[in-house]
């Protein structure tokens, strides 16, 4: 539901493309620029791929040019925004009627690192959306192909792959449900923590906010983010619809047999290609074993697992800390 001002720009030649459109961010950037309509912009492409607004030419302001008052009201739904204390965006707390959020919330369900719903595509959530078949993601599991058939570009066979999509949908495992469900901060990470913490959706739905607190790298935002979750009516009967059809809302007994705090919360950081198994099934062993993984080198790192073709930078940079660096096998064995 946040509100994200972009500027409408007379069309420029910037970095090898042609740019239109650029971004302001928040109210309290278009209050600092003290940007006002008409006005001649300076605009760079942040990290080269974003273009934004970072300062006005005052020297060819017009006379007439008045200052930019923010809007008020959703220019989707016209309900009143708000502003949460410590946030810098405005947001339409129009959860359920606002449809931009609607679709959102299922796109964000059905994308790859969440539920990875083949024959399912955000053209299609929108037209489910706008043509009254589904109001949120637990709808998904209602849907029948001779309802999706009348649907624009939509023949027999990709109507049939949308459906299987979704049926498939229901073996996804717990922590990336939870990741599906949008919760706002939380991510895959905090995703995987709170479904091994908690191991079934009814454990974390009842959780308190101290009990959540008290949980390794979950702070007071996240935790209040989790459990105002759980107080709306609405997601809890959205839950209960997944629950009915089947979606994994609890860890499965295999992952859960193969759980261990061998590791005892020491950081890992992955590097290079791996031979037994890939790198990606290696961070699985680490989080499965009371590991937590790395993104990058540090004074916090425990341990760098060093497979082939590792950069030499991250080999001098573990050595410069005197970090331990292990092979694959070693690790392996380290589990065994």
């Amino acid at each position: 539901g946040a509100i994200t001002p972009v500027a409408n720009l007379e069309p420029v030649e910037l970095a090898g493309t042609t740019v239109k459109r650029a971004s302001l961010h928040n109210a309290d950037q278009i209050e600092k620029l003290d940007l006002r309509i008409g006005d001649t912009v300076f605009v760079e492409k942040g990290g080269e791929i974003i273009p934004k607004v970072i300062a006005v030419d005052l020297d060819k302001r017009t006379s007439d040019a008045v200052p930019t008052r923010y809007i008020t009201h959703c220019p989707e739904c016209q309900t009143e925004l708000i502003r949460l204390e410590g946030e810098a965006k405005h947001y339409c707390p129009n959860y359920l009627g606002c449809q931009p959020q609607v679709i959102g919330r299922i796109e964000h369900y059905i994308s790859r690192k969440a539920m990875d719903i083949d024959g399912l595509g955000g053209e299609t959530v929108a037209l489910l959306v706008k043509e009254g078949l589904i109001k949120d993601y637990s709808d998904l599991y209602d849907l029948t192909i001779e309802e999706v058939l009348p649907l624009e570009r939509m023949a027999q066979k990709s109507a049939e792959n949308l459906i299987n999509g979704i049926t498939q949908s229901k073996h996804v495992p717990f922590e990336r449900v939870l990741f599906a469900l949008g919760i706002r901060y939380v991510g895959e990470t905090v995703a995987k923590k709170l479904a091994k913490h908690y191991k079934t959706i009814d454990a974390l739905k009842s959780a308190s906010l101290e009990n959540l607190i008290a949980i390794d790298e979950i702070g007071e935002r996240i935790a209040e983010s989790v459990t105002q979750f759980f107080a709306n009516e609405h997601n809890l009967y959205s839950i209960e619809k997944l629950r009915s059809h089947g979606v994994q809302l609890q860890l499965s007994e295999d992952i859960l047999a193969n759980q261990t705090n061998k590791l005892n919360g020491d950081i890992f950081v992955v590097s290079g290609v791996f031979e037994s198994v890939s790198r990606n099934e290696l961070k699985k062993l680490i989080e499965d074993n009371g590991g937590k993984v790395g993104s990058s080198i540090s004074s916090k790192t425990n341990f760098l697992i060093a497979g082939d073709k590792m950069g030499p930078s991250k080999r001098q940079k573990a050595e410069n800390l005197q970090i331990p660096i292990i092979s694959e096998q070693a690790f392996l064995k380290r589990l065994k």
